[in-house]
């Protein structure tokens, strides 16, 4: 859309220099913008469509319902999009970052006035045309980019122990796109495993304007690590239309997230959406190369603990044509139940599934 408009200002600009009659330049800008338009509608692997960061395209710390849609989409195209860490240039520069190593996007956001009630710099929302509330929209992870060479990690007030330990220091940790590290002292290097800690849609309407921090059965604020390149993450819908949107990009992150933040860095994503008709879930779910993933959110852990047990033995008599029963046993004896998080209003518990078990 600001592309658009500079267009318009500046080809009516041209219009006026060569004496060209208003009405003829609008009818080509017209005819200009619907071929443009049409164009974009090719969202395809090799020609994704572009969501990049801008005040326009920036939703801050929140998922709702009656957010504006900046971009609209069929369910199969594949868009490419850039994200921003949850941080502003001051705070950066003042742990150490020169003033060039800033992202100008990141610079250009902190106009956005419309904020809160969280503080996730999300991007979108993405509008998926055949999205209907009691669908599953399924967001394949095609591929992410680091977009800088460092993230940092702060303590934060909400962490785990934020009653013990009273620093709030901010660590800068250089990453190493070829070698894949975050160096994050001397003789400690961090393996990176880049995935985006906020993928949801919009609440149901009666939650209102719904805060960035705590994920919940519209995804959001998930902190799942496990959300990698190749996975593909499945989220009922609860509004027309989805409206998706990502951020809070990490680098690698521990299970836990136990002083608030993991390597928080910008990251860039090729992603591809997909609408499942008559699919229901009650809470999202998700398929890595080896795994089914059953989630569960909450205030209380043993709370969330019980709705991914739940979940995965939900999958396994829907998917597998299990009893209750012989699902409940085979979590026992096969399936991993993991923290996710413990710092986000919300606490996360991930079940894990090994497909290798499963021999026909």
């Amino acid at each position: 859309m600001a592309i658009l408009v500079v267009m318009f200002q500046s080809t009516k600009t041209f219009a006026m220099q060569m004496s060209i009659p208003f009405k003829t330049w609008a009818l080509l800008f017209c005819v200009f913008v619907s071929l443009s338009l049409t164009a974009q509608k090719a969202g395809t692997a090799s020609n994704p469509l572009l969501l990049t960061q801008s005040p326009a395209t920036v939703v801050w710390g929140n998922y709702w319902s009656e957010a504006k849609p900046a971009l609209r989409i069929q369910s199969g195209d594949f868009v490419r999009i850039h994200t921003l860490l949850t941080s502003n240039p001051e705070r950066l520069e003042a742990a150490g970052v020169a003033p060039d190593q800033v992202e100008k996007e990141l610079r250009e956001v902190q106009t956005v006035k419309d904020r809160g009630p969280g503080g996730h710099v999300l991007t979108g929302p993405i509008f998926i045309e055949d999205a209907e509330p009691g669908d599953v929209l399924e967001v394949r992870i095609v591929s992410i980019d680091l977009a800088i060479p460092y993230g940092y990690n702060a303590i934060g007030q909400s962490g785990f122990l934020s009653d013990e330990i009273f620093d709030r220091n901010m660590k800068i940790i250089p990453l190493d796109a070829k070698k894949m590290i975050g160096h994050f002292a001397e003789g400690i290097d961090i393996p990176l495993h880049p995935f985006f800690g906020s993928m949801g849609v919009a609440p149901p309407k009666e939650a209102g304007r719904w805060n960035s921090a705590p994920p919940w059965i519209h995804g959001g604020n998930l902190d799942n690590k496990e959300l990698v390149a190749g996975t593909s993450l499945f989220i009922p819908v609860h509004v027309k239309g989805a409206l998706f949107e990502i951020g809070d990009g990490h680098a690698a992150q521990g299970n836990g997230e136990v002083d608030i933040t993991a390597i928080e860095t910008s990251l860039k994503g090729n992603f591809q959406f997909i609408v499942h008709k008559g699919k229901k879930l009650l809470f999202p779910r998700a398929e890595t190369a080896t795994h089914i993933i059953a989630m569960g959110c909450d205030r209380d852990l043993n709370a969330a603990t019980h709705i991914a047990v739940r979940e995965m033995i939900k999958y396994l008599m829907e998917e597998k044509k299990m009893t209750q029963a012989e699902a409940y046993m085979l979590c026992s004896v096969a399936v991993d139940v993991n923290i996710t998080q413990l710092v986000d209003g919300n606490v996360g518990v991930h079940a894990m599934l090994p497909k290798a078990i499963f021999t026909k």
